[in-house]
């Protein structure tokens, strides 16, 4: 077993941190809110430290539930009303991933009960008190890729890529994902590897394996680079080699804040023009555009209904999607999203598709991409806009696309990414994309 440090003169007696974690975890599970909703409010007035340790109690929690409410089962014969159960799996979460002392997970979790459920105050010291002296040796012969994966997405995984790769990548999502970026300047990949302290990825992505907040790191404030996935760079290099010279060509990016295939696609000389339904979206977007000193005509438009002025060299449809390929970043995605909820997302990603087709010129190239690990939401989806526009046409993706690297094209020439790849570089987020022209 595994332990994670708390960060360095972490708050190991500090309840307000604690309680900033409760309010975050409570959200998540009672009112279906993710954790980046919430984080700046919950951790409002608290150091930076202290933020980082909440992030990591959290994340921490949601990454391993599966395991923990095994181990706190053992110990508890009724389940108490939620908010003590919450109390109870963040101090687990410290007792048996996080190298905070015993005293002060106990502690800071009994005097955290007792501001709002003061009668079970016993309950939690006896419970924790047994996870640390046993909780161990339970956690030592679990089974922790298939527990901490809620059981549709096991199943789901398992049916669409084999149970190998389905604990494969219920594994990687157990660690946090390291910090990728993109370099505006291609050119200047190897001055910013060495500046970032960051390895250069077969796709041309640098990876940093250094912590450190964003904003501080060189480079970002002359907007020398963007953060983004070495997966979620992959759909607009895709559509820059099928157009060849993308200087001056008309490009339509749907769905596009917070804007990295945004300014994947202006950086290579494209006339971008960004559609986002989201208001709140396109302020980080147009934020984002400002500090990298990139233009793009910016729209705020429903991307089903909405219609160009004249029609397009390319369209990138970076579709709304379960997003569960990015829940090594996201570990509250597996309780936020439930298996119903996939049906609703494919009907919409078929309309967007539909419409992104109708945006194009003839000979005109379109990516459709999703970071979703769910078939559904893959492959079907391409097929049945091919079967339902004749003028339409599927173009193999080339491994040189995608910096050689051929393991991420499947059979039918399409891109698919999931976290069990690359293993020997600590992993990448789950993406499908397709490549598509308009004959006619």
């Amino acid at each position: 077993m595994s332990q994670t440090p708390p960060p360095q003169t972490s708050p190991l007696s500090d309840i307000d941190s604690r309680r900033a974690a409760l309010a975050i975890v409570d959200g998540v599970f009672s009112r279906r809110k993710s954790v980046d909703e919430q984080f700046e409010a919950a951790t409002r007035g608290l150091e930076a430290r202290d933020r980082a340790f909440v992030r990591l109690v959290v994340a921490t929690t949601l990454r391993r539930l599966g395991q923990i409410d095994l181990v706190l089962g053992n110990f508890v014969e009724r389940r108490p009303p939620d908010a003590v159960t919450n109390v109870l799996r963040l101090g687990a979460a410290q007792l048996l991933f996080i190298a905070v002392p015993p005293h002060a997970a106990v502690a800071t979790a009994v005097a955290l009960v007792k501001e709002q459920h003061a009668r079970h105050a016993g309950l939690v010291n006896a419970v924790l008190r047994r996870v640390s002296e046993k909780g161990p040796a339970l956690i030592a012969v679990q089974d922790a890729a298939a527990i901490n994966t809620p059981l549709w997405l096991w199943k789901s995984w398992i049916a669409a890529y084999g149970e190998p790769a389905a604990r494969s990548t219920g594994e990687a999502h157990l660690g946090e994902a390291l910090l990728d970026v993109t370099v505006k300047d291609p050119g200047a990949r190897e001055t910013w590897a060495k500046r970032l302290d960051a390895q250069i990825l077969p796709t041309g992505s640098l990876r940093r394996t250094a912590g450190g907040r964003v904003q501080e790191l060189p480079g970002f404030d002359e907007g020398a680079w963007w953060v983004q996935d070495a997966a979620a760079a992959l759909p607009a290099k895709i559509l820059l080699r099928a157009l060849g010279d993308a200087a001056s060509k008309d490009v339509i990016d749907l769905c596009a804040a917070p804007g990295g295939k945004t300014a994947q696609l202006a950086a290579a000389g494209c006339k971008v023009t960004a559609v986002d339904v989201s208001a709140a979206r396109l302020s980080l977007l147009h934020a984002n555009l400002k500090r990298l000193a990139l233009e793009a005509s910016v729209v705020e438009a429903d991307a089903t209904t909405w219609q160009p002025k004249a029609l397009a060299d390319a369209v990138l449809l970076d579709a709304p999607c379960s997003a569960t390929g990015t829940i090594r970043r996201h570990p509250d995605l597996p309780y936020l999203k439930r298996a119903e909820d996939i049906a609703g997302l494919v009907a919409l990603q078929g309309r967007m598709l539909a419409a992104a087709a109708r945006m194009l010129k003839p000979g005109g190239v379109l990516v459709y991409s999703v970071c979703s690990l769910q078939p559904e939401e893959r492959r079907p989806v391409v097929e049945a806009a091919l079967a339902a526009d004749p003028s339409l046409a599927r173009v193999k993706i080339a491994p040189v696309a995608v910096g050689g690297e051929s393991q991420f094209i499947d059979h039918k020439g399409d891109l698919r990414t999931l976290p069990s790849q690359w293993p020997e570089l600590a992993g990448l987020d789950g993406f499908y994309a397709a490549l598509l022209q308009r004959n006619i």
